[in-house]
């Protein structure tokens, strides 16, 4: 795992889950066939490393809605 771009995108998303939930969902895209937004760094990388230097990368950022919890919150 590239720990300094785990960090980086650390440092981009405001909860560990949601990054977690980031990644993910990237990975499965490019399982699906979707092209990475980075260029591997070797033939062998992990799928995961990619994603994650994606979102390090800001080429992937995570659209988040606040304004239905503090809806709920109130009701």
């Amino acid at each position: 795992m590239n720990i300094p771009a785990l960090n980086m995108a650390r440092q981009r998303v405001p909860g560990v889950s949601v990054l977690i939930n980031m990644i993910s969902m990237r990975v499965r895209q490019i399982i699906a066939g979707q092209r990475p937004l980075v260029k591997p760094n070797n033939p062998n990388e992990d799928i995961e490393d990619i994603a994650i230097r994606e979102i390090a990368d800001g080429k992937i950022v995570a659209e988040i809605d606040f304004t239905k919890s503090l809806a709920e919150k109130t009701t």
